[in-house]
């Protein structure tokens, strides 16, 4: 007797393309909709981070703040109101800058906010230390120049300044390179 498992042929299937097991398909498809849903929460955190990389610096606004007939030798106190736009809100804060003069017309014009705790410096307003820029709150003193002279660990910051058709028109903020 013979069985039939001893007379086996080997059945050659012809080669067809390879199939995806539902298995396959789902982690596929799983995987897919995850990395989209990633991409999502991520990106946004990124555009954020690079985003003030992206702007060019502009020169700034320059404000219209005196007439330079005005200005003498003197410091003088002037404000001046800069529109500001913080998202959707619009506002103006009012802005006050010394302006003077020195010997050759040069004008020059100096933040009035203190380098020690922030506090609002005045001129001349301390008797006993004449001609020199003096802070209420912790007695810093400045020269006319913005000097430090006590208290305060650096001087004064100047205006960035640009003169057009006998007005004065004051810029952004920067360190004072005046004084040494």
């Amino acid at each position: 007797m013979s069985n039939q498992n001893d007379h086996h042929e080997p059945s050659e299937k012809p080669p067809g393309r390879k199939e995806m097991s539902r298995r396959q398909f789902l982690t596929y498809t799983l995987g897919g909709a995850t990395a989209y849903m990633a991409a999502g929460a991520v990106l946004p955190m990124v555009r954020f981070a690079v985003d003030p990389i992206l702007h060019r610096k502009g020169e700034g606004e320059f404000i219209k703040v005196v007439e330079e007939s005005k200005i003498t030798d003197q410091p003088q106190e002037f404000t001046f109101e800069l529109p500001q736009q913080d998202g959707w809100y619009a506002s103006t804060a009012t802005l006050i800058a010394w302006i003077r003069k020195d010997e050759k017309g040069k004008i020059y014009a100096l933040s009035p906010i203190c380098k020690h705790l922030g506090c609002t410096v005045g001129w001349n307003n301390d008797k006993n230390f004449p001609d020199e820029y003096h802070c209420p709150c912790h007695g810093a003193r400045y020269t006319k120049l913005g000097k430090n002279l006590a208290v305060a660990p650096k001087p004064l910051d100047t205006y960035k300044i640009k003169s057009d058709k006998g007005w004065v028109y004051l810029g952004g903020i920067e360190p004072n390179t005046e004084v040494k």
